[in-house]
């Protein structure tokens, strides 16, 4: 279920919206009535290889609540800011043309993640929006989570939160136990597993899910092999000035693979501090 195709197939499915309702319920900690999710797209799309696709779930919740929710495989080092993008997004375009802005929906992004972003805090934390006058709530209407599931395996209690352990302890499936006991207290867990299994009973199914977890780790070893080289480069200068030459080169190298991977340059632009004309060179060069 850490397999963000897998995760999509599960739960961006209109047929099992009743997981997705027990789901949110147990992140968001409220009763649910309503969801209306996101007409489907082709997951076969170039997602399954593109490094930069992201397979999310979009969905309404009770008429005035956008949810996007998304599972994380790798840690690709801008969690944060695309989890900030994604949500500007969603609440820009909820806003219809001449509309009031105060009756604009509240947009939540999830992001449920197999690693830890956060050294410090518990492993469910909520950023929003405050004033620096005693930190006071500014507004509700941006709220992004970050569910950590290493940090969840160390500190995560039924006592705290029982729905959000039950799903939790099923997406890591790792403890079979707490899978077992999952599946016999909530009926909507067991569904789940039931749709996990038939799932991956399919082979073309397995086989996009492996391409899909293939491309992504490709991915992030290909960038820690820049940063890599770049380091190996810097430590040959030895002196201050090589120094500066080094870090230099380490950008530039940084740079010539993510344009190889086709990320958006002002992704590129951000990472490397490179100006627009050294990546243009660079991408004439490639």
């Amino acid at each position: 279920m850490t397999n963000d195709f897998i995760f999509k197939k599960v739960f961006g499915n209109n047929k099992n919206k009743g997981m997705l309702i027990d789901l949110l319920s147990g992140i968001l900690n409220i009763n649910i009535h309503q969801i209306e999710i996101k007409a489907e797209v082709d997951l076969e799309r170039d997602l399954i290889d593109n490094k930069e696709g992201i397979l999310d779930i979009e969905a309404v919740i009770d008429n005035g609540i956008t949810i996007d929710i998304e599972m994380q495989m790798q840690d690709q080092y801008n969690m944060t800011e695309r989890s900030l993008f994604y949500w500007s997004g969603l609440y820009y375009n909820g806003l219809k043309s001449g509309g009031n802005y105060k009756k604009n929906n509240r947009v939540v992004t999830i992001n449920i993640l197999n690693f830890d972003i956060f050294k410090e805090g518990p492993y469910h934390e909520v950023a929003t929006i405050r004033r620096e006058y005693k930190n006071k709530l500014l507004t509700n209407d941006l709220e992004m989570h970050f569910i950590q599931i290493p940090k969840f395996k160390k500190e995560g209690s039924e006592k705290e939160n029982k729905k959000l352990w039950q799903w939790l302890k099923f997406i890591d499936g790792q403890d079979e136990k707490g899978v077992k006991k999952a599946m016999e207290e909530n009926k909507k867990v067991k569904e789940a597993s039931d749709e996990l299994e038939y799932l991956t009973g399919d082979e073309a199914v397995r086989r996009k899910a492996f391409l899909r977890e293939k491309a992504l780790k490709d991915y992030v070893t290909n960038m820690e092999g820049a940063r890599e080289d770049g380091e190996k480069i810097g430590r040959k200068q030895g002196q201050k000035e090589g120094q500066k030459e080094g870090r230099k080169q380490e950008k530039i190298e940084i740079a010539k693979k993510m344009l190889k991977e086709k990320m958006p340059k002002d992704v590129i632009l951000k990472i490397t501090e490179l100006n627009e004309e050294e990546i243009e060179k660079l991408t004439k060069e490639i």
